[in-house]
């Protein structure tokens, strides 16, 4: 199976997975309204904990190896190269992330703020898979990748719909 095939499956799949994130969060897990706020934040703290193994990682790895230790480049296609690489997208979703769960979980309140927990919970499942597809084989990061960057957009088009639906007379 050539490359591109393999990574457009894990896509799809990680769309599944995100609309399975965002139905799970919305029918099954009940928040009250009134901790909304407590729970935007403690939304983000396993994808916190996920990036700060990923972080640790690192660290022992150069720790560990003398060609490194000194703050060197990581030899290409290296583990350490590869971890380097993960952590750098899973900030770069997590930046994403903090711009539009918070307002989408003020948006959404009303449709199921358990939303919130579900997509802070599936992005850290999601990005470990995404760390260890890279390592067996870079073409299976794409479910991960797409697993974890997919609730996010899904989340914000739906807070957009429900805030045109709001503003429809």
């Amino acid at each position: 199976m050539h490359k591109r095939v393999k990574i457009a499956i894990g896509m799809a799949a990680g769309l599944i997975w995100g609309i399975a994130v965002l139905w799970v969060g919305a029918r099954l897990i009940e928040v009250p309204v009134f901790a909304l706020i407590p729970t935007v934040m403690s939304a983000f703290m396993a994808p916190g904990v996920v990036m700060a193994l990923m972080v640790g990682r690192l660290a022992q790895r150069r720790f560990f190896d003398d060609t490194i230790i000194d703050g060197a480049a990581f030899t290409p296609g290296s583990a350490a190269e590869i971890d380097q690489r993960v952590l750098a997208n899973t900030a770069e979703q997590l930046v994403l992330a903090l711009c539009i769960w918070p307002a989408a979980a003020v948006i959404l309140q009303g449709d199921g703020p358990g939303v919130i927990i579900a997509l802070g919970l599936g992005f850290a499942v999601a990005r470990l898979l995404f760390w260890l597809g890279y390592h067996l084989s870079p073409p299976l990061r794409g479910f991960g990748f797409a697993a974890s960057f997919y609730p996010t957009v899904l989340v914000a088009i739906w807070a957009v719909l429900r805030l045109a639906s709001i503003s429809a007379p």
